[in-house]
């Protein structure tokens, strides 16, 4: 029950997080987080935890936040700020998968202590940041293509810009983040376990999605109601209720 409800917290504070650094430094506090989230997360994937009755990585929820910083900037600020913060998203991750392989072609001194823990933790994960990498890169893409997609569709089809954000905003987020499952445990584990395994890892995974997903819902249930006098794109901060 302590990973459940410590998971469960979590969200609340990752998501409460995001508001605040974009309450106090607007659109680059939301590429400052990003920078957190992608490093932290390349971490955190490696570290593996029993809730809700299956096997999951700490990683999905932090990584999941980058998904309500693009969904925030392309509502607020148009899509190609959520480009940009994707590209610093990749950029970021690709500079902290150097720096730390880096770390392993030094000779420790011998009255170093922490490079045998540094070495268990980065020595044997290249493959893991590599394929974390890609598939931030796709989903990350994918989530803000689909996000305008859904804008597009609800605004032609209803000829109001403003309704509907719930929908692109949890749909996109949604689909992403089980294409991310699909594409990181295929790339992660993909000849380490057969078939039938690998079957079983998405399923699991998929539901953890699902579950983190029905929870995202509800505390960011307040951010999907447009508040009247809503400010015009690019800048529409007061539908965030952050005021």
């Amino acid at each position: 029950m302590r990973n459940e409800l410590l998971l469960l917290l979590s969200l609340v504070v990752l998501y409460g997080g995001v508001l605040l650094w974009m309450k106090l430094f607007g659109k680059q506090g939301l590429y400052g987080w990003t920078v957190i989230a992608t490093i932290a997360a390349n971490i955190e994937v490696l570290i593996l935890v029993d809730a809700f009755g299956m096997e999951q990585t700490l990683g999905n929820v932090l990584f999941a936040s980058t998904f309500l910083v693009t969904d925030i900037l392309s509502e607020c600020y148009g899509k190609k700020a959520a480009q940009r913060a994707v590209n610093i998203g990749i950029l970021t991750s690709l500079s902290f998968i150097v720096i730390s392989q880096s770390w392993m072609l030094y000779v420790p001194s011998p009255n170093d202590f922490i490079s045998p823990s540094i070495e268990a933790v980065f020595q044997n994960t290249p493959r893991m940041m590599l394929v974390s990498l890609l598939v931030y890169a796709i989903t990350q893409r994918f989530d803000v293509w689909l996000y305008h997609a859904w804008w597009d569709f609800t605004n032609k089809r209803w000829g109001d810009p403003h309704r509907f954000l719930w929908l692109r905003n949890n749909g996109s987020t949604l689909v992403s983040q089980l294409l991310n499952t699909l594409l990181f445990t295929l790339g992660a584990f993909w000849g380490m376990y057969d078939f039938s395994t690998m079957i079983s890892i998405v399923s699991v995974l998929s539901v953890s999605s699902m579950n983190r997903f029905r929870c995202s819902c509800i505390i960011l249930a307040p951010m999907d109601t447009p508040s009247p006098g809503v400010i015009e794109p690019p800048v529409q901060i007061s539908k965030l209720s952050l005021s």
